[in-house]
């Protein structure tokens, strides 16, 4: 039924546990994993006043995405299943995480979304959102939301 599973990752345990369910389901349905990596520079440019360059805080922002998507395509690897990855940066404010998630499942071709969520609600979710909520509002394929511990 699914031949090809995008998994959102960024190295959080909630994240990690997406990935585990993304690897069970890729083993059951002999599908391949495409694991997606957002990096968000645009907070650089609205902070002035930082310790640190642009520069700086782009490089850091990369490498850490770089260290997350090796480390998570390890882990497929030594589960025995095909994987590959997509690193994304994001530079301009109007981009959101979840659009470049949703549109990298379109490209691909993805035939399920695995994400996972914090499960945040009330003022924490007004406050930092939800990029799981935002791939799923706006998702053409099925979404599998693995809520975290």
């Amino acid at each position: 039924m699914y031949k090809h599973i995008l998994v959102a990752v960024d190295g959080s345990d909630t994240s990690n546990l997406a990935l585990q369910e993304a690897i069970k389901l890729a083993k059951e349905q002999q599908a391949a994993l495409r694991l997606v990596h957002v990096v968000d520079e645009t907070p650089a440019y609205m902070t002035m006043d930082t310790p640190y360059s642009v520069a700086d805080y782009q490089k850091a922002m990369r490498e850490a995405g770089q260290k997350v998507l090796a480390t998570c395509a390890a882990t497929v690897h030594q589960a025995g299943v095909e994987v590959d990855t997509k690193f994304v940066i994001l530079e301009l404010l109007a981009q959101r995480i979840c659009d470049a998630i949703n549109e990298e499942a379109k490209r691909w071709p993805a035939d399920l979304v695995v994400i996972g969520t914090h499960g945040r609600h009330g003022f924490n979710h007004l406050m930092l959102g939800s990029v799981a909520e935002g791939v799923i509002r706006l998702a053409t394929k099925p979404v599998l939301v693995i809520r975290g511990n």
